[in-house]
């Protein structure tokens, strides 16, 4: 049984929700490094395994309190199952955990590179609105929402390929630091600031094809 299993099962379990830099390290209770890249195959067999020792038949003769407790780190278990499954959420959770994930009002602010096509695509969307509620030809209006929708989504699939890039980077630079090189410090910090600025670039591309497909439907 590795550290972190031992550890995850000895632990008092988690009562009150924290900010995940002050929580438990997901990577570190399935003894991953904080690294991008996950073994999925690994990572389902390490769940598997502590999932099993904590399952509800191995505490038939315990305590309400041991059970009880067993159940709360099933639970937590879960969660960091589904959170480094997830290639973007895990993205998210490693920089919330190293205290760099900043979404708040620059999150919803449109990318000023795609200021002219962002209004486009908002006139768009009212041009339909109005058309709908006045029961007019929806067709042309909503062949060019396809269009404009296409091009959002194709930049989303763009972003997707630079978080990509930039994850390779971080991981080269835990992989440099495991490897016995000093810790630079300042090139962490700027590729989470790169992260972090694709992350909320994602989220806000995302809402908008979000928001075209509803009105579309």
């Amino acid at each position: 049984m590795d550290d972190g299993l031992v550890a995850f099962l000895m632990s008092t379990p988690s009562t009150a929700a924290k900010p995940p830099s002050e929580a438990r390290d997901y990577f570190a209770l399935f003894g991953f490094p904080r690294k991008l890249w996950i073994e999925m195959n690994l990572l389902e067999q390490k769940f598997l395994q502590m999932s099993w020792k904590l399952h509800p038949d191995n505490f038939v003769n315990a305590s309400e309190a041991e059970r009880e407790a067993s159940l709360q780190r099933s639970s937590e278990l879960n969660d960091a199952y589904r959170t480094l499954r997830e290639p973007v959420a895990r993205v998210e959770y490693l920089l919330a955990l190293e205290g760099a994930r900043k979404e708040g009002e620059q999150k919803q602010q449109a990318p000023p590179e795609l200021l002219e096509e962002v209004f486009a695509l908002n006139e768009s969307l009212d041009e339909l609105r109005e058309a709908k509620a006045a029961g007019g030809d929806l067709n042309a209006l909503k062949m060019r929402l396809e269009s404009e929708q296409k091009n959002f989504q194709e930049k989303l699939t763009e972003v997707d390929s630079e978080l990509f890039a930039v994850a390779k980077e971080w991981d080269a630079a835990i992989d440099a630091e495991a490897n016995g090189q000093a810790a630079n410090n300042a090139e962490r910090d700027a590729i989470k600031q790169r992260i972090n600025k694709l992350l909320n670039r994602r989220s806000y591309i995302r809402n908008l094809v979000a928001n075209v497909q509803k009105e579309l439907a």
